[in-house]
């Protein structure tokens, strides 16, 4: 379905909002490489490899091309029709891990039909046509690998929660429902935490 044209203007003002954010995070993200560099000097071994916010920054940019993930597109412009978000929270070793702003938004120029805008862990499912979505696609899109023992970079046991209960399911087939909270815990179990919803989201 075309866009009217002022669903064009809103879809192009959000897209160059999202080009300035992601020219400041990239500036961010060279100071970080910088010290991160300094301190790997250091030798500092980890026995669980966290998703640092450089690590996934330089991953989003190498795997997600715009090519076609999984059947879902990359689009010059917003997918309205079916407009739903879900929330993804990352636990290695106990420690909250980032969900990096910028997933499925491939040099600025489209947009995945699921995407993140901020590094809340909103994920935006902005499709041209009402399906299921999963996590698996999620991070196929993501570039970053999930199974039932390993989160990206962290590996170890995966302990589940999908709305508050553990899920006991490959954690790729969770589906990607409207407000669904989904937290993927890598070795130490962590307890389901609460997270509220933007308003308007």
């Amino acid at each position: 379905m075309p866009q009217r044209p002022g669903q064009q203007r809103n879809s192009q003002r959000k897209l160059a909002e999202i080009r300035r954010q992601q020219r400041a995070r990239q500036t961010r993200l060279r100071i970080l490489a910088a010290v991160s560099g300094l301190a790997g000097a250091a030798g500092v071994v980890l026995a669980v490899v966290p998703l640092t916010a450089r690590q996934t920054a330089q991953q989003v940019r190498r795997r997600a091309t715009g090519a076609t993930v999984d059947g879902i597109q990359c689009q010059a412009s917003e997918q309205v029709a079916y407009h739903i978000h879900a929330h993804l929270a990352i636990y290695a070793s106990g420690d909250p891990q980032a969900v990096p702003a910028g997933i499925g938004i491939p040099g600025d120029k489209c947009l995945y039909w699921l995407h993140t805008h901020d590094a809340t862990g909103v994920i935006h499912v902005e499709s041209p046509a009402q399906r299921t979505y999963t996590l698996g696609q999620f991070f196929d899109i993501w570039g970053q690998p999930l199974s039932t023992t390993q989160v990206g970079r962290a590996t170890g046991h995966v302990t589940v929660f999908l709305n508050g209960k553990r899920f006991s399911g490959d954690p790729r087939s969770i589906k990607l429902t409207p407000h669904a909270l989904i937290q993927l815990d890598v070795g130490k179990v962590v307890p389901p935490q609460p997270f509220t919803f933007p308003a308007g989201l």
